[in-house]
């Protein structure tokens, strides 16, 4: 069996990275939040959806393409100043960008939310650029434990400072004397300790996107990365292949097992929920290697391919494009409406049941955003931060 050439684009890489940016919107944008498939909501809490895949598998995804694409900037020997320069720019526009989807368009600073995904994508990224950098992979795993024990620890050792016992509850507690709720696991409490006035819209005393909750996100990238290291060894395919399936098997085993313990949480991105995802997303990019990069089964790709070579600019479009949508208003027999309820009402109500009108408005957004990709694609405009 050959060896894979590493050198040229890992296609299955953009095939995955184009299905979970394409979910990503999918979940973020139904018709109506009131008639929803659950499969396409997150777990209230505990628990885990396919919806709570989507975020960690791209994190996945951005280890595995930082191996690959500073590998290639160390071999040709590229200056280190520039590289971590590079890294530095990179982070802050991406960064920069998340703030300027959670302001626009009212750009209201006083209240804007902080964090978010782009700004969780944009940590990650710096901190496992800077460990891949330098670091070999025996680190690597070493920094992996130390974050998912060091994070098992901090909240169900750590007594939540004003609060009590440590805890992984919903923060979810209203205090009568204080008229507010309150924190009560160390997650939430940290962040309103940091954050407070800057956090996210739906809550208010938590961030699922927040501070300490980041520490193990960047183990979902390291994962990523020591993927990205090994599909460059001297393997074969088909051992590559089983190498990747068995540790799949073996981390999914160990998110269940730590799951009996530490609940599988994808709000606090507790570590039992990273080995979890980990290991299905080791099992989802085997998948796309075997069929794409191996088998040449790849007649059904290009949609994805489309998608996963403009990720970031498709995300940040169809964000602004849903505002839009919904800031837009008509007066329509007096009532004053936004013109993606005129849309969603006009075209698709009439037609499904509500819940299958929300998918269909949600399948829409995704294939109309598709449609503008496919535009750039064809036109060759990859904007890369």
């Amino acid at each position: 069996m050959k060896q894979t050439n590493l050198s040229n684009r890992l296609v299955s890489l953009d095939v995955f990275r184009g299905i979970t940016i394409a979910s990503m919107i999918l979940v973020n944008n139904p018709g109506d939040w009131g008639n929803v498939y659950s499969p396409l909501l997150h777990a209230k809490w505990n628990g885990c959806t396919p919806t709570d895949l989507v975020f960690p598998f791209f994190l996945f995804i951005v280890g595995v393409s930082v191996t690959l694409s500073l590998s290639k900037r160390k071999e040709r020997g590229d200056n280190l100043d520039k590289l971590l320069l590079q890294i530095f720019r990179r982070s802050f526009l991406i960064f920069i960008i998340g703030v300027f989807l959670n302001a626009f368009p009212d750009f209201n600073f006083s209240e804007v939310r902080i964090l978010g995904v782009l700004q969780r994508i944009a940590i990650v990224y710096f901190f496992i650029s800077l460990i891949f950098l330098f670091t070999e992979w025996k680190a690597q795993i070493i920094i992996s434990s130390i974050l998912l024990l060091g994070y098992w620890a901090l909240l169900t050792l750590i007594p939540v400072p004003g609060i009590g016992a440590p805890n992984i509850s919903q923060p979810t507690i209203f205090d009568p004397t204080l008229q507010k709720e309150i924190a009560p696991n160390i997650v939430a409490w940290l962040d309103n300790k940091l954050l407070a006035g800057h956090l996210w819209r739906t809550t208010k005393i938590w961030d699922p996107e927040g501070i300490l909750s980041t520490l193990p996100a960047i183990v979902t990238g390291l994962l990523g990365v020591l993927l990205g290291k090994f599909l460059k060894s001297k393997l074969d395919e088909l051992n590559k292949i089983a190498w990747i399936f068995v540790t799949a098997n073996f981390l999914i085993f160990i998110g269940l097992f730590w799951n009996l313990s530490f609940p599988i949480n994808k709000s606090l991105w507790t570590s039992s929920y990273v080995l979890f995802t980990g290991g299905l997303a080791l099992h989802f990019f085997a998948m796309c290697y075997f069929l794409i990069d191996i088998k040449k089964y790849d007649w059904w790709t290009k949609p994805f391919i489309v998608y996963g070579t403009n990720a970031i600019t498709v995300y940040t479009l169809s964000w602004i494009g849903g505002t839009i949508l919904r800031r837009i208003k008509f007066n329509v027999n007096g009532i004053e409406t936004s013109l993606r309820n005129i849309l969603y009402d006009n075209l698709f109500t009439p037609i499904f049941s509500p819940i299958n009108a929300s998918l269909a408005w949600a399948i829409f957004y995704v294939l109309f955003w598709l449609g503008i990709m496919w535009i750039f694609y064809k036109k060759k405009i990859f904007l890369k931060i």
